[in-house]
């Protein structure tokens, strides 16, 4: 089996290279970044230098020449930037590469909040009490009568997000992300849960589900440390939404569980594989290589069940970044080093990659000190 991965840079990538790589399977990596990281794993075949989706739109015709020109039996998208790119040609692809990614309608409503929380709604889920202002003079008929402290999200797949305690804060804070069609929603307090699973045409064929320990940004971010644990009621709201969409391929669906009441309500659904991707691998969910199997093969065996209570650490950059924001978080930052039962993403037989993630996070260090963006530049909730 040959195997093409985009986004080389992501954690995940290298999660999902070191994954297939490990059983045998040649592997080709895409990047924009000359040092991403899988380019240097031992586990990667080939690293192939390719423009960024996240900014370039030939991202899409690139992979097409590509898998016109070399055998590859299957393509993994990383990032939200590629699966959006290469499912808008998906029927180009197939003739040449299998693509394991829902239909284009499914994923458009996954990576748009605002249809996401619609749907949602329509179909009974709990979703945080969502308002869609159009403009900002409708804000400001909505701005008094919110209960803060709200948060402020750009409706697509993009990374924006701030949060206001007050009309003034909110007002500010949808100016910054105006361009990106922002929704206004309450803020749920409690921890943050992950359903994970991947589809053939509509049917699971494996879950997986997690709660987070530490993230960051510690108002709401990708995990730190988190924990598999298994809950049918997440189960049971995860299976709802992607039976719903008649999902196909891999997806997260996110919760918050709410402190007050115990329930679970959605924060969104990613049409993609997740920053935790490796926390699945060592529970026994091998996410790249089922999807690869299935792809292939047309279907696997489901699974259902694996190990729980098992903790995994991104100590390059999520949890040094967590520590320094959250000064209270600095004795278990050390601390957790004496626990032998939590994995690292620290492999000692693929050790560059991680000299080079050390690296990296020296320098992102560097550059958030000097500009002062550890400090939450979005504004955090006052509770």
């Amino acid at each position: 089996m040959r195997v093409l991965i985009t986004d080389g840079n992501f954690k995940h990538a290298l999660a999902s290279v070191r994954s297939l790589g490990k059983k045998g399977i040649d592997v080709t990596a895409l990047s924009h970044m000359r040092l991403s990281t899988s380019f240097h794993s031992k586990y990667c075949s080939k690293g192939i230098l390719a423009p960024n989706p996240e900014h370039d739109p030939t991202f899409a015709e690139f992979v097409h020449e590509l898998v016109k020109r070399e055998r590859f039996d299957v393509v993994l998208p990383i990032s939200y930037a590629a699966v959006d790119q290469i499912s808008s040609i998906q029927d180009r692809l197939e003739p040449y590469v299998r693509v394991p990614l829902a239909d284009r309608a499914s994923i458009e409503l996954a990576g748009n909040k605002d249809r996401t929380m619609q749907f949602a709604d329509r179909i009974g889920i709990a979703i945080p009490k969502t308002f869609y202002p159009k403009s900002l003079e409708d804000l400001q008929q909505i701005a008094d009568t919110l209960s803060y402290p709200v948060v402020v999200k750009g409706a697509r797949e993009n990374g924006n997000v701030g949060y206001a305690n007050s009309p003034e804060e909110l007002t500010s804070q949808y100016k910054r992300i105006l361009t990106f069609s922002p929704i206004v929603q309450e803020y749920i307090t409690g921890e943050g849960y992950g359903f994970f699973a991947l589809y053939n045409h509509g049917e699971a064929r494996a879950i997986f589900m997690h709660r987070r320990i530490r993230e960051y940004p510690i108002t709401g971010g990708p995990s730190a440390l988190a924990e598999s644990i298994y809950d049918p009621t997440l189960m049971e709201q995860g299976l709802k939404i992607l039976d719903s969409l008649h999902w196909h391929g891999v997806a997260m669906v996110e919760f918050k569980k709410e402190e007050q009441t115990g329930r679970y309500v959605l924060m969104e659904i990613n049409p993609k594989f997740w920053g935790s991707l490796e926390l699945a691998i060592a529970s026994g969910v091998d996410f790249p290589y089922l999807t690869c199997k299935m792809a292939c093969d047309g279907d696997i065996e489901p699974v259902f069940s694996y190990q729980t209570g098992v903790k995994f650490r991104w100590l390059f950059p999520q949890d040094l970044f967590h520590a320094m924001t959250n000064p209270r978080a600095i004795p278990r930052f050390f601390s957790d080093f004496t626990d032998r039962t939590i994995c690292y993403d620290i492999d000692p037989h693929d050790i560059v990659p991680n000299i080079l993630q050390l690296g990296m996070t020296v320098g992102e260090f560097a550059l958030r000190l000097k500009q002062r963006r550890f400090w939450r530049a979005h504004g955090r909730p006052l509770l």
